[in-house]
């Protein structure tokens, strides 16, 4: 039997309904994902949040064709800097390049930048919402909880990066406001390995403290027994 399976996908259960339901990839941009990007020119690994681009595209394949909602989110700050506060440009900075300092890539983590693009794989259709963000959580100084009230949607399923930071704040914060969240385990990565084995354990912890884990194929599997 799968670890995951998807008779129990959401962990309260009852009717999957599609129009109660959205997918949200978090910060899938070059930044964090690509070659040349803020966390390559950190000197730090990004085969950890290039390996989970297939599986989120097998993801957001099986979103589209079910007709579910798409929410793609990117992390960025206004070209004044207006919405960075001083403590995290002086976190980033620690590292050696820091928000709104000139990278390879224009601006790091600035709007309308190369780098703060979503990666071309993984790049939102017209109808589908994108969400940009200020801080860690998507939740934080944004728009998407009205958003996903208005729209109906009461269930997240949650992908992209990084775990340890950007993607369990989402979590977390969704969970505070109400919102049933599930975390394809395979469809999300930190740039450390060790952090995002961590991050899985504490979020599987006593059946999941601000939600579920599972899959993508419990996720596609899922949405093939979902006529609702």
């Amino acid at each position: 039997m799968s670890e995951h399976p998807a008779s129990g996908f959401w962990p309260l259960g009852g009717t999957s309904v599609k129009s109660a339901m959205a997918i949200i990839l978090i910060d899938m941009q070059i930044d964090f994902c690509a070659p040349g990007g803020w966390i390559d020119q950190l000197g730090e690994d990004v085969s950890n949040t290039r390996a989970v681009i297939p599986p989120i595209s097998q993801a957001l394949a099986a979103a589209r064709t079910a007709g579910i909602a798409v929410i793609h989110t990117r992390e960025g700050h206004l070209s004044d800097l207006s919405d960075l506060h001083a403590n995290k440009q002086w976190r980033t900075r620690v590292h050696g390049l820091g928000i709104g300092d000139m990278g390879a890539m224009g601006r790091i983590l600035v709007r309308g930048e190369p780098g703060w693009q979503i990666i071309p794989e993984l790049a939102p259709e017209a109808e589908e919402l994108v969400v940009d963000k200020p801080g860690k959580s998507a939740f934080h100084q944004t728009d998407l909880e009205a958003e996903l009230r208005n729209l109906g949607i009461s269930r997240l399923v949650i992908t992209g990066v990084t775990s340890d930071c950007c993607v369990q704040s989402t979590m977390r914060d969704g969970f505070e406001r109400g919102f049933e969240c599930v975390l394809l385990e395979d469809c999300t990565a930190a740039v450390e390995t060790p952090n995002h084995l961590a991050t899985l354990e504490i979020l599987k912890a006593f059946g999941g403290r601000w939600g579920g884990v599972s899959c993508l194929a419990a996720f596609q599997t899922m949405l093939e027994h979902t006529d609702v």
